[in-house]
């Protein structure tokens, strides 16, 4: 604990989105959540711990296997005045319910004249590796952002986190709320207060002068990780966290791209049509003159999603790639480079599809 003056104390991401719910719930009544497991003893990763005895079974409810119906009830209910909050535990199973989401979620307000709305919030799940392959393990942030109607946020901090997704409870379009499983664990400062984060704003994370690298969700902590090693090098990178993808605030990367003449942009989803292409294409379109190299991009390879170790570690890139897509941009040779890289790629010690030892999920 720290800093009382401004309330401020170091909690999990996960305890951060638990808190903007109870906040949330305590303040509208009108709030209820609904997902599989969600009043469970283990509460989603501990994202909704211990609701169901604060808020009860008729708020906290847990959801059956029938993806699409009951994305249609909490439609219905949010066109009635409540504020429905949905949970997937992996983003695959929204897949299930595609037609409620694009024809109905993101377009009622459009086909009714802007008198009816649908204030409901979508939380999904996205990871790496967690042993289920091909259908179960994706990252499908550029579907959903490609649905005009719909928001879609990718917290990467504890703080950002809490305020994002109270912003996101609040807003009266549907919001796609995307969460990545590995970001759980991590610690931040977090005021107890109610904050808000306004949806569609990116940040500087780290200010540089070297390359921009543009991050989503999990994929701006490897590139902080990588950053650390870059210092080393005698580089210095400007991090933006992009946190809302859709809409995507093009204007913060743009500004720092016409500083570093530079564009890495990392993203957890598929290569092709995915969120990085989006950005490079936006970034060439205003501001062109200023690029002194071509504008890079890591995400996934296009192939669907491995299950064994073999293939998974050579599925998924971490900070070792991006500070070899960095080194490469700026022409960087050498011994010195070539030992540090050499010790950043020991093996690890511990599964593909856990970040550290001290993970622990539902699964």
């Amino acid at each position: 604990m720290r800093d009382t003056m401004t309330n401020n104390r170091e909690i999990k991401y996960a305890s951060a989105v638990r808190e903007a719910i109870d906040i949330c719930m305590k303040k509208y009544p009108s709030i209820f959540i609904i997902g599989p497991s969600v009043p469970d003893p283990k509460g989603v990763f501990g994202t909704t711990l211990k609701l169901v005895d604060k808020y009860g079974p008729e708020r906290v409810l847990d959801m059956p296997l029938s993806e699409n119906g009951i994305t249609g009830v909490c439609i219905g209910a949010a066109l009635a005045g409540m504020r429905p909050i949905m949970v997937h535990q992996r983003i695959d199973f929204a897949l299930l319910a595609m037609d409620e989401i694009i024809n109905n979620a993101a377009k009622w307000h459009y086909m009714f004249g802007g008198k009816s709305k649908v204030p409901m919030v979508i939380r999904l799940i996205i990871g790496r590796g967690w042993g289920q392959g091909a259908q179960h393990s994706q990252n499908l942030q550029a579907l959903f952002a490609h649905i005009p109607g719909l928001k879609v946020v990718m917290p990467a901090t504890p703080y950002d986190v809490k305020g994002l997704l109270i912003s996101s409870i609040e807003d009266n379009n549907p919001v796609i709320f995307i969460e990545h499983r590995w970001l759980y664990n991590i610690t931040g400062y977090v005021p107890k207060k109610m904050y808000r984060v306004p949806i569609g704003k990116a940040k500087i994370v780290r200010k540089g002068e070297d390359v921009t690298i543009a991050a989503t969700s999990y994929m701006t902590v490897e590139s902080i990780k990588a950053s650390k090693i870059l210092e080393k090098i005698g580089v210095n990178p400007e991090i933006i966290d992009i946190r809302t993808i859709k809409p995507l605030d093009d204007s913060l990367i743009i500004k720092s791209v016409k500083k570093t003449g530079k564009l890495l942009v990392v993203d957890s989803g598929w290569t092709t049509g995915g969120i990085a292409a989006e950005v490079i294409s936006r970034v060439v379109e205003k501001a062109f003159d200023y690029l002194e190299y071509p504008p890079q991009r890591i995400c996934l390879p296009d192939i669907p999603t491995p299950t064994s170790n073999a293939l998974t570690k050579h599925f998924y890139p971490g900070h070792v790639d991006i500070i070899k897509k960095v080194l490469k941009m700026l022409n960087k040779k050498g011994k010195y480079v070539d030992n540090i890289l050499r010790l950043e790629q020991k093996p690890r010690q511990v599964p593909l599809d856990v970040p550290d030892l001290s993970f622990t999920g539902p699964f």
